[in-house]
């Protein structure tokens, strides 16, 4: 159990770093990366899978 709850911990912190390094980003730069600002959550999700 305890490893259970480590693992979606450590996932939810890569979304929520992921979602907030993203967010940061220009437009244009998120454009250079194929990545629309709408797609910041989806891109966060499965970079913490």
């Amino acid at each position: 159990m305890f490893d259970s709850l480590a693992r979606k911990y450590r996932n939810w912190r890569t979304y929520q770093n992921t979602v907030s390094e993203l967010s940061r980003l220009s437009t244009r730069e998120l454009d250079d990366l194929g990545i629309a600002r709408g797609d910041i959550s989806f891109v966060a999700r499965r970079a913490s899978r």
